[in-house]
This record gives structure tokens, sequence and C-alpha cells, in this order.
């Protein structure tokens, strides 16, 4: 089976007023291609840094990341961001809605912006597939927590990203509205086929994945 992504030695140093501060310390894994995997660990383990350089976002002070085989940092920023815009798709804690754009709107960015001519038709099938379908013309300040985090949903999946990476995507929501979303973000995975990784605290969350390691003060110290 091919590998989605593949971590080498990855490791992020920072300095500040009291001297070298090591973040992740030779992260090394791999996730097949279809896989879902959690990464869990307390607050300040670095889970969600690791994520970070995943998705090539922020630079390692050594090793790399491989996605599906490419090795994101001997590219440059451009290119990097050029491997997100085509591969990746993003849900975060705290929703990262455009606040002057619609829910429809925000769903046909991602399409809009690789040229797509039919995106608001995808924009709307998809935000009626999260439930939201007479919610389309809404800005998330009109919206609950729960429809603003399936409206990102809706964004990160809408474009088929190979890759979709969330980072505690539940942890602004309440329990059972976060169940939801989970359930539902599970269902959109296995319908598309997407390789999921997940950064969580929840270790409930974390038993759905098909894979979990744990991050440590830096350091990888399991994995299942």
């Amino acid at each position: 089976m091919s590998s989605a992504i593949e971590t080498i030695g990855l490791s992020k140093r920072v300095t500040d007023a009291t001297g070298e501060l090591t973040i992740l310390n030779d992260i090394n894994f791999t996730v097949p291609t279809g896989a879902t995997l959690a990464i869990v660990g307390a607050s300040g383990s670095g889970k969600s840094t690791l994520l970070g350089l995943l998705a090539g976002l922020d630079t390692p002070s050594e090793g790399t990341v491989r996605l599906d085989g490419v090795d994101i940092f001997a590219l440059d920023e451009d290119g990097r961001a050029g491997v997100r815009k085509r591969s990746l798709g993003f849900v975060f804690q705290s929703f990262q809605l455009l606040p002057h754009l619609t829910a429809l709107e925000n769903v046909m960015l991602p399409l809009e912006l690789r040229g797509d001519k039919d995106a608001a038709m995808r924009a709307e099938a998809m935000l009626t597939r999260v439930g939201l379908a007479s919610r389309l013309k809404h800005y998330p300040k009109y919206l609950s927590g729960g429809e603003q985090q399936r409206v990102a949903l809706a964004r990160a999946f809408v474009s088929e990203p190979p890759l979709l990476f969330a980072d505690e995507p539940t942890g602004s929501l309440d329990a059972a509205t976060g169940e939801a979303v989970i359930r539902l973000m599970f269902e959109l995975n296995q319908e598309r086929g997407s390789t999921l990784v997940l950064v969580t605290h929840d270790t409930g969350i974390a038993a759905l994945c098909s894979r979990t390691i744990t991050i440590t003060a830096g350091r990888m110290v399991q994995s299942d």
C-alpha cells in the first residue's frame, strides 16, 4: 500500500530568552493512503506543531515530510503552497470562516481559487450534504458553533482533497454537537476515500481512527 504521509527524523526547535526549546524531537511514522490517523497528547505536547509541519505551514529544524512521495521541504514556499492548494483540506477548532462571506461563499472559495467554473453548484450540493441547505446565505455570525463547523467541513471536503487535516475540530463545541460533527466528518471521509489526520486530546475520538500516535513532551512515545 502506498504512503500518503511519511515523516523522517522530524524535529523542531525554537530559541527564546531562556535558550533553545525542543518542541518536537525525531518524529518518524508513515500513514497509508486512505487511512485515518489520530495524533493525541496533552496541551503543549507538540501535536499541533506536528500538524503544521505535515502541512508545510512551518519548517522543521531537522528531517522532512513526504506527501504522496513528494519531499515538501525540498520545495520553496510557493511550491508548498501549491501542494496545499492541490492536495490538502483543513478543519480547525476555531472554524476559520471568513466573516464577510456567506456560508455558500465560504465553501465556494477553495473552488474559485483553483478556477472551477461550477463552484456555486458544488458548494451548494456540499452544504446540502452536511444539512445546511436552508443556511446558504447566512453569514457566520448568524450560525451556531455546530453549523459553523459543518460549513468548515463542507469547505474542507468540497474540493475532494486526497489529504484532510483536522486540528481539535470539536474543541469549541458542546459534547452532543461535537459528536455529531465527528460522525459527519468520518462519513464524508469514508465517502471520498481521503487520508485523515486528526489532532485531538479526546481518546474517544482517537479510537475511531485506524491508527493513533501519542506525543509527549515533543517525542512520539506510542504508536498503535
